[in-house]
Formats: C-alpha cells, sequence, structure tokens
C-alpha cells in the first residue's frame, strides 16, 4: 500500500488530524460528491494547503486506509499478547459490532463503492484486508501451535470470513442502523463457531 512521503513527523501527525476532520464530510457527500474544496473547508484549510498534504481523493483514501491500519496493528499486538488471545480477539470483534464503532460504516461503503471504479482504492482496499488476515494467522498460529506462514494457509477462509462479517456489519449499521436481536445471534453465531473451530485444531506434538 503506498504512502504518501511526509518528510517529517511533524507533517504525518498533522495529516493524521486532517484525516479526523474530513472522515464525516467524506463520509456524507460521497466519494465523488465531496469535492477537494468541501474537503478542505472541513480541515479549516485553504484548498491549495490541502493539496499540499493530499494532492487526489484517491490519496485520501490511501492515507486513510494506512491511519486505520496502523490502529489495527496496535490493536493486534495487544490481543496477541493477551493470556487468551482467541478472547481477546472475540471481544475486540464484538466491540466492531457496537454503533459507536460502527460511525465509520458510511465512510467504508464510500470507499467500498470506490474501490470498483478506481484500481488504486481497489488496490488500497484489498491490502488493507490482506494485511488483516496476516495478522489474524498470527493469533492462530500462537493458538494452534503452527507457523504463522502454515496458519494463514490453513485458516485464510475464516480470517476472510471474520473480516467480511466487521465490514459487512459496519456498511449495513451505517445505511439500516443496529441490528435487530435475531440478526445480530446469528452473527456471533457464526464468529464463536470460526473461533472454536480454530481453538480446537491444535497441531498435533
Amino acid at each position: 500500500m503506498s504512502t504518501l512521503p511526509f518528510p517529517n513527523p511533524g507533517a504525518e501527525l498533522r495529516s493524521h488530524e486532517i484525516l479526523a476532520s474530513i472522515r464525516q464530510a467524506f463520509a456524507e457527500k460521497g466519494f465523488d460528491g465531496a469535492s477537494m474544496q468541501d474537503l478542505a473547508r472541513a480541515a479549516g484549510m485553504s484548498v491549495g494547503n490541502f493539496y499540499r498534504y493530499f494532492p487526489s481523493k484517491s490519496a485520501i483514501v490511501q492515507s486513510m486506509c494506512n491511519y486505520d491500519l496502523a490502529e489495527i496493528q496496535g490493536d493486534f499486538a495487544e490481543i496477541e499478547q493477551a493470556d487468551d488471545p482467541m478472547l481477546a480477539l472475540r471481544h475486540r470483534i464484538l466491540g466492531h459490532f457496537t454503533e459507536e464503532a460502527m460511525k465509520d460504516g458510511q465512510l467504508w461503503a464510500e470507499i467500498t463503492a470506490a474501490s470498483i471504479r478506481k484500481p488504486e482504492i481497489g488496490a488500497a482496499s484489498l491490502q488493507m484486508e490482506d494485511t488483516i488476515v496476516t495478522l489474524l494467522a498470527t493469533i492462530f498460529a500462537r493458538v494452534t501451535h503452527r507457523s504463522v506462514e502454515e496458519a494463514r494457509l490453513r485458516y485464510e477462509g475464516q480470517s476472510q470470513m471474520l473480516v467480511m462479517l466487521v465490514k459487512a456489519m459496519a456498511i449495513r449499521t451505517a445505511q439500516c442502523g443496529p441490528a435487530n436481536p435475531a440478526l445480530a445471534t446469528q452473527i456471533v453465531t457464526v464468529m464463536d463457531r470460526i473461533l472454536n473451530e480454530i481453538s480446537n485444531d491444535r497441531a498435533e506434538g
């Protein structure tokens, strides 16, 4: 995934502040509807200064993916160090099903739609998901006493399903509101089945 070449930590911090300030405008107006002028206004900046940080909307999306992925990597580092990584992972996934945690669902719905039309955005989105699958494999490797490479191959389908559950729930909540109890129960059942299946699949020896 490409990153913007910020010359110093201060510039990178400022870019993160800008991203935080424009997320809502980006989500509400959509990828095509939000002009660079709209986004610069949301960030409280002149258009010319805004372009210094983000030369295009595609660059904004790529930076959002990078920023969110950095947070996700921090979360997984904590999970990996937990006494019970699978339980910690379960709690973290359930945390993503709350209405507050899904406030970016509309944003990711827009990014998903844009990724179909914009190859560079599609590539950034896919690489983000691929990295998350590898992070999951790291957890599953520890639990099942396998190498990360083996766990990645063995549990790739389950990992992709977990990513899809979180992503789909975020988008659905943004569009329809919180899931009804029956749907929420089914989501948790599927998640628990996946996690239990992996937990019980320990390598021999």
